[in-house]
């Protein structure tokens, strides 16, 4: 291809393919095929007895792309005679304008985008070759929905069979709901412990990936950032003046593909004595297109919580620590619920399709996706895709 492979939905992909022929070749025709899917797959082991288990299966696919094109065959079927030397054969297609779904690598799915050239000869095996490239679909977060704040409040009694040692409750709010990779999210909360003991309050943005198969789904989920707070003593209060938390750099959001999901969460949790965790979870949007100057603004909103917003111009980025297990800030009643869930297959939702202003943070999706799930040639030809032949 012509430039770097990172496209979105409308643009025009450029490239050519370029024959390098030792001797006079004959050709039956040469075939491009750009082709773009998701596909998700994972198996589950049941149990149908004390003595009898199976594997049952779970796989479906979505297709995004689909189009053909001849760069090369003859009239009325007839050989075309190639000359010794380079041949190059430009192609041009366009993606289609409906929104397209991020380009995504997952452990149970993936979302990939390639082109295949196939070059046939008379009597010789069917040449091969494949060169895939990245579509980011734009998220703009200077949308109001996105500019929205985020806040919350939940207590929890802590207490075992035989005492109350008091309530913890946990308020939290962020300036806005969408943010874009390397953004630093002030983080505003307030932990009231009338509880007997200590409690460490800590803040954590997950990433939840959810594939979708026969209505029955299955999740991986993975903390990318963590903060943490200093000890609240029994029976005291603690106020986040704006704590920072830095988002690393993690792909979009991916809210409009039927099988796939990539969401993002942020958690203020304490350790509740004597009970289960206690999470106040705020929704995230990691898009594309970063915030606007004009575009930040102080929500009245605020004056409806005790943290003073005033200190969102002093938050200075933290240093970063490594992310806990993901069990560690689960609950046991979110681990019991989420647990082998059905799900109904909603309708694709196009609702929120965008249009195409220029994109941001590009640069954080610069490792090119492994290979297609088959078809692989197995001597992989440079940028121009240029296939080597040898007269038959």
């Amino acid at each position: 291809m012509d430039c770097s492979p990172v496209f979105s939905s409308g643009d025009v992909v450029s490239g050519r393919v370029v024959l390098e022929l030792f001797g006079e070749t004959k050709v039956d025709s040469l075939k491009l095929h750009a082709e773009g899917y998701a596909k998700v797959h994972w198996t589950e082991s049941r149990s149908a007895g004390s003595s009898t288990a199976y594997t049952q299966n779970y796989s479906d696919e979505v297709e995004y792309l689909n189009q053909r094109e001849v760069l090369l065959q003859a009239d009325n079927c007839e050989v075309t005679v190639l000359p010794a030397g380079r041949h190059e054969f430009p192609f041009s297609f366009q993606l289609p304008e409906e929104t397209l779904v991020t380009s995504f690598e997952g452990k149970h799915g993936s979302i990939r985008y390639w082109v295949k050239v196939k070059l046939h000869r008379p009597w010789c095996p069917v040449r091969k070759i494949k060169k895939e490239f990245t579509v980011i679909e734009p998220i703009d977060i200077n949308t109001p929905s996105l500019l929205a704040p985020q806040a919350g409040t939940k207590d929890k009694l802590a207490r075992t069979w035989y005492r109350n040692f008091g309530q913890v409750s946990v308020t939290a709010k962020i300036d806005r709901k969408g943010y874009t990779p390397g953004e630093v999210i002030p983080v505003f909360a307030e932990f009231d412990n009338a509880t007997s003991r200590s409690i460490v309050p800590k803040a954590f943005i997950t990433q939840t990936q959810t594939f979708i198969a026969r209505g029955t789904m299955k999740q991986k989920r993975s903390i990318v950032a963590t903060l943490c707070g200093d000890i609240v003593s029994a029976r005291t209060r603690e106020t986040w003046h704006g704590r920072a938390i830095k988002i690393p750099p993690v792909g979009p959001s991916i809210q409009q593909c039927r099988i796939i999901k990539v969401e993002y969460m942020l958690k203020v949790c304490v350790d509740v004595p004597g009970t289960s965790k206690l999470c106040l979870e705020l929704p995230l949007v990691i898009g594309t297109i970063p915030l606007h100057p004009f575009g930040s603004r102080t929500s009245s909103i605020s004056s409806h919580y005790s943290v003073n917003l005033e200190w969102l111009r002093m938050a200075i980025p933290e240093q970063p620590e490594p992310p806990p297990e993901y069990s560690s800030v689960v609950t046991e009643e979110e681990a019991e619920q989420r647990n082998n869930v059905v799900v109904q297959q909603p309708a694709e939702d196009l609702s929120g399709i965008l249009e195409r202003p220029l994109m941001a943070f590009v640069q954080e999706f610069r490792f090119r996706p492994p290979p297609v799930y088959s078809e692989i040639d197995p001597n992989p030809q440079p940028l121009n895709m240029r296939p080597r032949c040898m007269t038959c």
